[in-house]
């Protein structure tokens, strides 16, 4: 999956040609990334996030000048969001904590600004971007990203507001559109594509080693569609297999038995975490028949095992490829889940405007609760029976009324908008400053 990054500079939260950002004043919006499009597996591998990386990321974000980041890995994309003095300083803090060069990177690399950044990760949240259209997977890590980057103190109103305008998309894509009829993530498709090369699956032994998002899943599936009694489930630490293997009734062994246990399988299906791979030529003894998919990023089974002349090795970009009816008629949906994505687009380019004059609105109200509070309480003085309270609720309404009024004209000043500002910042003598 791809790796992005999204940022701001330090002029303007947002400078585009367009003059909608030209308040965003201080850093640039980017989305630099690599994914299944251009980069293989193994480079993909080579810049995946795992948790541990994440962390150190966003801890080490505001020592580079960092503002506001959020990160989201999935096996096919792995994605930063954020405010930085440039894009430079994104690539390096994303190679410093993952295993590939810059120079790896920027080969396969893509590189969104502003406009496109925001584009880009509407079409990546809704599912548009997936390597199997309409998979609604990565919007769960795309929360994830953003909930750990608010425990840090790295998400500014702007990133905020666009996460969850994407989680909005997504939602009314998936509820408006059929564009996810049908079970077609990767972990669906492999499950599709044992039954279709597997004869009487449900009598086979089926192996599933790692206990990651996909391979859990993956044995959901299993479980559902294969009506399997025979499925063991393998993880390093047994403890969140055993938990897992509750859920869906099934056989937990030791990680110590693995050689044995692949050895009586007629089905592997690897969905580890691992660096490096886990299982190789070496550790199979079996003589029948061993379909093995790998379902890790990066890959945790070694080509050898194409050596032995009964193992049949599938990786998950190869699942990914596979096409069939239902995504066919998904791709008819994507005109009706575009326009969403526009309508959602732009009320956030409307935010993005009434944010430009925000401060002068702030600045203007506390100017009429100073008038406010010096008539109320001049005429306090003068009225013995005077009711305080009463005026200072009324005078509150008008106070509002007035605003947002201001507020009326300058969203529908269109090219007028700074010498509007400019008048009322004149006309008031307003100090942002104290905004």
């Amino acid at each position: 999956m791809p790796i992005a990054l999204f940022f701001l500079n330090s002029e303007t939260y947002f400078c585009i040609a367009s003059n909608k950002y030209s308040f965003l004043k201080e850093q640039q919006f980017y989305t630099i990334g690599l994914s299944y499009k251009k980069a293989d597996a193994t480079t993909r591998g080579h810049f995946a996030i795992d948790e541990t990386a994440q962390e150190a990321i966003l801890k080490n974000a505001k020592q580079v000048g960092v503002t506001s980041l959020v990160v989201m890995s999935t096996c096919n994309r792995t994605e930063l969001y954020g405010f930085a003095p440039d894009a430079l300083t994104l690539v390096k803090l994303l190679c410093e904590h993952t295993h590939g060069t810059i120079e790896e990177f920027l080969d396969v690399a893509y590189l969104y600004k502003n406009e496109e950044a925001i584009a880009h990760l509407f079409k990546v949240g809704t599912g548009l971007d997936s390597q199997i259209l309409g998979d609604f997977e990565i919007i769960g890590q795309l929360k994830i990203g953003f909930r750990r980057s608010k425990k840090h103190k790295l998400v500014n109103p702007f990133i905020e507001r666009l996460v969850n305008s994407v989680i909005q998309a997504s939602k009314r894509v998936k509820n408006e559109t059929e564009i996810s009829s049908g079970a077609t993530s990767v972990s669906f498709a492999a499950v599709q594509y044992i039954m279709a090369r597997v004869p009487f699956i449900s009598d086979k032994n089926i192996l599933l080693f790692g206990t990651g998002k996909i391979g859990r899943n993956t044995c959901e599936n299993l479980v559902k569609h294969t009506k399997n009694e025979h499925i063991t489930l393998i993880n390093r630490t047994k403890e969140k297999a055993e938990k897992i293997a509750g859920k869906f009734n099934l056989l937990v062994k030791d990680y110590a038995n693995i050689e044995s246990e692949i050895a009586q399988s007629d089905v592997l299906v690897v969905a580890t975490g691992a660096q490096k791979p886990t299982v190789n030529k070496a550790i199979l003894h079996s003589k029948k028949p061993l379909l093995i998919l790998d379902l890790s990023i990066p890959k945790n089974v070694s080509d050898d095992v194409k050596e032995l002349d009964n193992v049949t090795l599938i990786h998950l970009d190869q699942l990914s490829k596979m096409t069939d009816a239902t995504l066919k008629r998904r791709q008819g949906y994507i005109p009706q889940a575009e326009a969403i994505i526009e309508e959602i687009t732009a009320d956030f380019n409307e935010y993005l405007q009434t944010r430009k004059f925000a401060p002068t609105m702030k600045a203007l109200k506390l100017k009429l609760k100073e008038v406010q509070a010096a008539e109320v309480e001049n005429v306090r003085k003068k009225i013995p029976d005077f009711s305080e309270a009463t005026a200072e609720a009324m005078s509150k309404k008008i106070i509002q009324k007035i605003t947002n009024q201001f507020a009326h004209h300058l969203r529908n000043a269109n090219g007028s908008t700074e010498e509007s500002l400019a008048l009322i910042n004149s006309i008031f003598q307003l100090n942002q400053e104290d905004v």
